[in-house]
C-alpha cells in the first residue's frame, strides 16, 4: 500500500505561509531557505508522485536501503549513501525499494539563490555518491536544521542559523563530484608517469602514453600542464635528466654511454637537453661539487 508518510520514528517538519514570507524577505535567508524537511526511516511502500513538478527544489539523500527518483522521465536507481536532488517545476516520481526500502533524509528548499545551490550537486542529471565521512557528516548537518526550526519557537537568529547551515552543507557537497573529477584525473597522471619511469631507459611518444591512460592527446596534455605545469613529453624528458644525473653522480659512466642507456641515439642532442634542463653541461655537472 503506497504512503507518503507515516512511517515509525519518522520526523517532519512544514514550515508555515508566514515563516516562509519571512525566510524569503530576510536579506540573510531570501538567498537559500528550507520550506520542508523530514527523516523516514525504513520506509517501507514510501511513494511520492507529482506530475506537474512541485514549487521547490527537493533533496533526498538515502542513508540505507534503496529506492528509485525518476526525473521528468529519466529513472534513476538510489543506492546506500547516495544523494539526488530533484529541479523545481520538473515532473518526478520517487518511491522505496520493495526488498529493501529506503532510510532518507528530504528537504524542500527555495530562494533568490536555490538554482544555483542545487547546481552544486549536479541537481537533475545522476545521484552523488557519498563517502562515509561526507554522508555522516551531511546527516549531523541535517540533524542541526531540523533541531534548530524545531525548537524555541522559530526565534530568528535560530532560523539564519539553520539556513546558513543549509548553505554550509550544500557547499561542503558541492565539493564531492569536484573532489571525484580530481581523484580520477590524478589517477590519469599517475598512471602515465609509472609507464614513463618504466620506459626511462628507451623511449616513448605522446600517442602511446595517451593510449595507455585511455585519454586523448589534448586531454592528457591538459591535465599534465595543470597538474605539474609540463606537457607530458617534457616532463618525461625531465624525468631522463634526473636519471642522468643519478648516473653522472654514482656510476663512471661516459656522457655517452649514458645518453645510449637513456634511449639517445645522439649524445650531443643529449647534451643540449641536459643543458638546457639542468643548466650546465653534463661534464660540468659531474665536476661540481655536491653534497
Amino acid at each position: 500500500m503506497r504512503k507518503k508518510d507515516g512511517f515509525a520514528s519518522e520526523k517532519m517538519l512544514i514550515l508555515p505561509a508566514y515563516l516562509l514570507e519571512q525566510l524569503s524577505s530576510h536579506p540573510l535567508t531570501g538567498a537559500l531557505y528550507l520550506t520542508d524537511i523530514g527523516y523516514f526511516p525504513h520506509a517501507r511502500d514510501h511513494y511520492r508522485e507529482r506530475p506537474e513538478g512541485c514549487d521547490s527544489f527537493i533533496l533526498i539523500h538515502c542513508e540505507e536501503g534503496r529506492g528509485c527518483v525518476s526525473i521528468d522521465g529519466v529513472l534513476h536507481p538510489i543506492a546506500e549513501m547516495q544523494l539526488i536532488v530533484i529541479p523545481s517545476g520538473t515532473a518526478h516520481t520517487y518511491w522505496a525499494d520493495d526488498e529493501h526500502p529506503w532510510t532518507i533524509r528530504w528537504l524542500h528548499f527555495q530562494g533568490s539563490q536555490a538554482a544555483q545551490y542545487a547546481q552544486l550537486l549536479k541537481t537533475g542529471l545522476a545521484p552523488i555518491t557519498l563517502g562515509t565521512t561526507d554522508s555522516e557528516t551531511f546527516a549531523g548537518l541535517f540533524g542541526q536544521c531540523f533541531d534548530l526550526l524545531s525548537g524555541s519557537a522559530y526565534s530568528t537568529s535560530r532560523r539564519i542559523l539553520a539556513m546558513q547551515t543549509l548553505a554550509y552543507a550544500f557547499s561542503l557537497l558541492g565539493l564531492v563530484p569536484e573532489r571525484a573529477e580530481h581523484n580520477s584525473q590524478t589517477r590519469h597522471i599517475e598512471a602515465a608517469i609509472r609507464l614513463m619511469n618504466a620506459r626511462i631507459e628507451k623511449s616513448l611518444t605522446l600517442d602511446e602514453i595517451a593510449r595507455h591512460v585511455r585519454l586523448s592527446r589534448q586531454h592528457l596534455n591538459h591535465l599534465f600542464k595543470n597538474a605539474v605545469g609540463f606537457a607530458p613529453i617534457d616532463y618525461y624528458l625531465r624525468l631522463k635528466m634526473r636519471r642522468a644525473c643519478q648516473l653522472l653522480d654514482l656510476t663512471p659512466l661516459t656522457v655517452q654511454e649514458i645518453a645510449h642507456s637513456l634511449g639517445f641515439k645522439d649524445p650531443y642532442y643529449f647534451s643540449r637537453l641536459f643543458h638546457r634542463t639542468i643548466g650546465m653541461p653534463p661534464t660540468a655537472y659531474r665536476s661540481k661539487v655536491k653534497g
